[in-house]
């Protein structure tokens, strides 16, 4: 799919890998509709440096618990650009917890960002995205960002691991779903950036990195390429991308 002139949502978009990946799809040329949660600073940041690309950008705020608010969201977009041709969700709720201690105010919300979220707006997109008139050989594309964790058991991500694995099934399930007008890929990341609150210069994240294959750690942009490479080729759907170095080959650690 040609991008130039699309319209690209991407949920979680504001800060850290999501606003990488605001920024690549603008770079090909799309307008980005920017969700954000409660980031709404960075949200609006990261809008101005999509205006200065040269492409619209549109901050929506949204509470992806909330279907009425995803509603909202999709009905912003239809409002302000009439047609949606590429949505990448990539907001995530990310919580280490022993396993004794999850409670399942824990698990829901899990589930709830992850996996429900994810559905909601696959659903309220290929609804939108049927309404533009592209070529047959074009499709629109859905892009999930899943998580390494999705495939290898880790310990203290129960309700992590579950999600994203069920994001995964979500992709396959969907991509057969909704062919041939849309298509529906995961990019699974890898150590693609130190967690909040470790230094990503730290000996730390430096170990994390040396572990895997090509040892060392990746970058946003790493992932941002592939977002961008999946939106583009009109002949890929129902595929599951590492971008983890290698991480996938070697297990889960101990």
């Amino acid at each position: 799919m040609e991008l130039a002139g699309k319209v690209s949502l991407v949920t979680g978009g504001a800060h850290r890998v999501g606003k990488a990946l605001a920024l690549a799809l603008a770079q090909a040329g799309t307008h980005v509709v920017v969700h954000y949660g409660s980031s709404e600073e960075e949200a609006h940041q990261t809008a101005d440096e999509i205006s200065a690309l040269g492409v619209a950008a549109l901050p929506v705020q949204a509470d992806l618990t909330d279907l009425m608010q995803i509603e909202a969201l999709f009905k912003a977009v239809k409002d302000r650009f009439g047609r949606l041709d590429v949505l990448v969700n990539s907001a995530s709720n990310f919580l280490k917890q022993s396993f004794d201690s999850i409670r399942p105010e824990d698990w829901d919300r899990a589930m709830q960002v992850n996996l429900r979220a994810p559905f909601l707006c696959t659903q309220l997109a290929a609804r939108l995205m049927q309404i533009a008139h592209r070529p047959a050989d074009q499709p629109a594309a859905i892009i999930n960002i899943a998580d390494l964790m999705g495939m290898q058991p880790r310990r203290n991500f129960v309700q992590h691991g579950v999600s994203k694995a069920g994001l995964i099934h979500l992709t396959l399930t969907t991509a057969y779903e909704l062919a041939p007008d849309i298509r529906v890929n995961a990019i699974v990341p890898g150590p693609i950036l130190a967690p909040a609150g470790m230094d990503p210069s730290s000996e730390q994240w430096r170990r994390i990195g040396e572990r895997v294959p090509l040892g060392r750690a990746g970058h946003p942009d790493n992932v941002a390429e592939a977002v961008v490479f999946l939106a583009r080729n009109d002949y890929i759907t129902g595929a599951v991308l590492p971008i983890d170095g290698g991480e996938h080959l070697i297990g889960s650690p101990t």
